[in-house]
């Protein structure tokens, strides 16, 4: 089968296109590379470095399906220059979804972010509740929902709400809770945390891959358009205690004046019978164990996603 991922260079991206690859699909990447190119050259492997604002001039003909990863991601970022995300991250999916339903692309699979919830009361946080996001990000992600979920009757459309991913991909992100705490365990040999009796969901970034390929081959026909994919809800303080354990690092502990605990409830998904295979402890295991190997630290650190729009200066 032929696929085209946006964002195919990313952090997920970048794992998605190797599952998919070994499972000798043909996959076509649009990326504007803007934090490198981690793939090797394979045969079946074509990298078009666009950006997807342009989406709508490509040839996609022939293409199965489209994964949707490509955005400006977390707040900093996108509040460095709002005007580029809502183009990027809002009005691009409406050009992205024209071109494919004008190509006869069969499904769309977006990726959103598990953050369009905010801050619930409830414990289980489950598709049906009302969306109440924060950030200019999440606020996006929301958006662009919508934009995809109105052209559900013309193309087969998935929105994915992921949970904070963890786990190790040949474009590591580091600012997120479990990669950046493990990194500075192995790295620095200190985990400061802040409060930590925050809550937040986790997914594990091979979960993720498993998910993707669960609405890409399955023959089941989902009644849903719209999956959490959190499987994990645990204290930032048990994550650090965990790397602490595994790395031997000091622990330190800083008040807190932010205390907001986020949640995610994935029965939805997990009704139509997908299962997860791995957690926090399988990610932490992973990113040791690479580093361990690999004792350089070639990753940069939580702020160069930032640091790099910022040396870009893209309009």
């Amino acid at each position: 089968m032929n696929f085209l991922i946006t964002g195919g260079c990313g952090y997920i991206g970048t794992k998605l296109t190797q599952h998919l690859l070994l499972k000798n699909n043909k996959v076509t990447i649009v990326d504007n590379c803007w934090f490198g190119n981690f793939h090797k050259k394979h045969k079946n492997l074509k990298i078009i470095n666009e950006d997807i604002r342009n989406f709508d001039k490509l040839n996609i003909k022939n293409t199965y399906a489209i994964i949707h990863l490509a955005n400006i991601a977390n707040d900093p970022t996108v509040e460095l220059n709002p005007t580029l995300s809502w183009e990027v991250n809002v009005l691009a999916s409406k050009i992205i979804a024209d071109h494919a339903i004008k190509n006869k692309v069969k499904k769309i699979i977006f990726f959103s972010s598990g953050s369009v919830y905010g801050v619930k009361k409830e414990k289980k946080v489950t598709e049906d509740l009302k969306l109440n996001p924060i950030s200019a990000y999440n606020k996006t992600k929301m958006i662009a929902e919508r934009v995809f979920l109105s052209y559900k009757n013309k193309i087969d459309i998935k929105c994915l709400r992921p949970a904070t991913v963890c786990g190790f991909s040949n474009r590591l992100r580091l600012d997120v809770t479990v990669n950046k705490l493990t990194f500075d365990g192995f790295y620095k040999n200190k985990i400061f945390v802040d409060g930590g009796s925050q809550i937040r969901p986790n997914v594990n970034l091979k979960d993720i891959i498993r998910v993707v390929d669960y609405f890409l081959f399955s023959k089941k026909k989902f009644k849903e358009d719209i999956y959490n994919m959190g499987f994990e809800n645990c204290s930032i303080l048990k994550i650090a205690k965990k790397i602490q354990k595994k790395t031997g690092a000091k622990l330190i502990i800083n008040k807190s004046i932010d205390v907001r605990s986020y949640r995610q409830d994935s029965s939805r998904l997990i009704k139509t019978g997908f299962r997860p295979r791995y957690n926090t402890d399988d990610a932490i295991d992973e990113l040791v164990q690479y580093f361990s190997k690999n004792n350089q630290n070639n990753f940069g650190d939580h702020n160069f996603n930032l640091i790099k729009m910022k040396q870009l200066n893209v309009r």
